[in-house]
């Protein structure tokens, strides 16, 4: 059967992961009202059934929610948090067009630029930036865990403060109280992917994201593919922001090491003090042997690269290394690391 609402529309989470199931159990918490969406049955069943269950040292307990598949719902909704994979923004954003109230806004809970894709479906002026940097797992139907706090911020993508996005950053400071309501939210969406260039390096091996960070031989590669990134960035004209120990600045092409060093010795005491201790990315290679969001992030990294006339040979073997490891092709270990910066290097120094 379908779910209907009424005058008071509640808030509808699209996607009731990790991202989607720790803000929206939060906000279940403090009395708001939540209708998550999900393509995953089993997950929608035990959400009514038992409720959703968060673990982890950050909160802890079991939440009363309201689920449905996307094809049980019905009605419109003035706020949509989405909350899916990156590669599936375009089929999410599809599905949810109808649900959407004519002067409603998606707001994009994701990581890359999904943004600019949401926007070509709906339109700027019904789209709404947020970047986020929690870590969060979900670990199966109706459980998430939540490993640690992280930066969260959301903006309007042309910078105003509008009604809209005050009333959206109130509810994401409901989840993390210090979250910042920007007039650059592009800026923290470009530094997340110079550090998403790193966690997808880390993620190459079975170690951990602080392990791999903190490892000395490989702090030459990690320092060239954060400059990469970094070097599109500016080269577009952004001004990268920084957050929680990642100083995008310091990866700035012609910067000293030390200063790279410096950030990545901050970013590996962030994840020491986690719960969650590996990527994502690690583990939809690792334990969910599916495929990554690495062309949805790193993909649009390459694609902004050759619109700016920048190459980012470095970026691009990368994306081929993990892509070889969802096809069963290539093993996760510190091998790949090596590889990575041997293709690079070709009988140059690092730049």
């Amino acid at each position: 059967m379908g779910v209907s609402v009424g005058v008071h529309r509640p808030l509808l989470i699209w996607g009731a992961g990790a991202m989607g199931g720790s803000i929206g159990a939060a906000l279940v918490k403090s009395g708001e009202g939540v209708l998550f969406v999900d393509t995953d049955r089993d997950h929608v069943a035990a959400l009514n059934e038992s409720g959703l269950r968060i673990t982890g040292p950050v909160m802890e307990g079991s939440f009363g929610v309201q689920a449905v598949h996307p094809e049980d719902l019905h009605g419109t909704f003035p706020i949509i948090f989405l909350c899916v994979k990156a590669h599936h923004t375009r089929e999410a954003t599809a599905q949810l067009l109808g649900h959407l109230t004519s002067q409603g806004a998606v707001v994009s809970i994701q990581n890359g630029l999904c943004e600019l894709e949401i926007a070509e479906v709906l339109g700027q002026g019904r789209t709404v930036g947020a970047f986020v940097n929690f870590g969060a797992d979900y670990l199966e139907p109706g459980v998430v865990h939540r490993g640690n706090r992280g930066a969260v911020v959301v903006g309007e993508p042309d910078g105003r403060e509008t009604e809209r996005v005050q009333e959206i950053h109130r509810l994401l400071r409901v989840f993390e109280p210090n979250a910042v309501l920007t007039e650059n939210i592009f800026g923290f969406l470009w530094g997340k992917l110079a550090y998403a260039a790193l966690l997808f390096a880390t993620a190459l091996t079975d170690a951990s994201i602080a392990e791999v960070l903190e490892s000395p031989p490989h702090r030459p590669l990690l320092r060239a593919l954060g400059r990469e990134v970094v070097a599109v960035a500016e080269g577009q004209g952004i001004r990268l922001e920084g957050f929680d120990g990642f100083g995008p600045q310091a990866f700035s092409p012609g910067g000293s090491d030390a200063e790279a060093d410096t950030s990545l010795d901050d970013l590996v005491a962030f994840n020491r003090a986690s719960a969650k201790t590996h990527s994502g990315i690690w583990r939809d290679l690792k334990i969910r042997k599916r495929p990554t969001e690495v062309d949805a992030q790193l993909g649009a990294v390459v694609k902004a690269a050759g619109s700016v006339g920048i190459k980012a040979p470095l970026t691009e073997s990368l994306i081929l290394q993990v892509h070889e490891i969802e096809t069963e092709s290539r093993v996760q270990c510190w091998e790949n690391l090596d590889e990575l910066w041997n293709r690079l290097q070709g009988g140059r120094s690092e730049a």
